[in-house]
């Protein structure tokens, strides 16, 4: 007796699997038990970056598919973080972790240079845009004067406003 074959698809399409890779049970819990030695061991160097990196997390969880912006802010903020990442790690206490924070000119940085980030990743494409705008209007210019050029050598009917010049 023959077997119908099924209506299931032998394979998944791209578009029913599932975006990005799952952790089996033991992956999760080893990850979870690196970062826990990773915060417990260098605390003060973790609490700069998750209070410094705020912008960059913000990004990160509200716009997960622009990852161009992500990467601009990200650079930016980190930068600004850098510089007290620094100051952290050489006096190794959560004191001087927490007193980076008491300071706003400190947050300022930190969190204004994300914000830079952000201004670059906004206006940048539009001043590419206005700097071709010009360099087109130039290039017309230029057009125009040759064009104006050999309609002097040649007759006006160059300019090909409908007339056709006969020979």
């Amino acid at each position: 007796m023959s077997k119908l074959p099924s209506n299931r698809p032998i394979r998944k399409l791209p578009s029913q699997r599932g975006n990005g890779f799952r952790l089996n049970i033991f992956q999760k819990l080893l990850l979870i038990l690196a970062l826990l030695i990773a915060v417990m061991t260098t605390l003060p160097v973790m609490v700069v970056l998750l209070i410094g990196l705020l912008p960059t997390f913000t990004v990160l969880i509200t716009d997960r598919n622009n990852t161009n912006k992500l990467v601009i802010v990200g650079c930016f903020n980190l930068a600004g973080v850098f510089i007290y990442l620094f100051h952290v790690i050489s006096n190794f206490t959560i004191r001087d972790a927490f007193f980076i924070f008491s300071d706003i000119f400190n947050l300022i940085i930190m969190l204004g240079s994300a914000g830079l980030g952000l201004v670059v990743y906004l206006e940048v494409p539009n001043l590419f845009i206005y700097i071709y705008k010009i360099m087109t209007q130039k290039r017309l210019k230029t057009i125009d004067e040759q064009l104006s050029k050999l309609a002097e050598d040649w007759g006006e009917g160059i300019k090909g406003n409908g007339t056709t010049p006969t020979a």
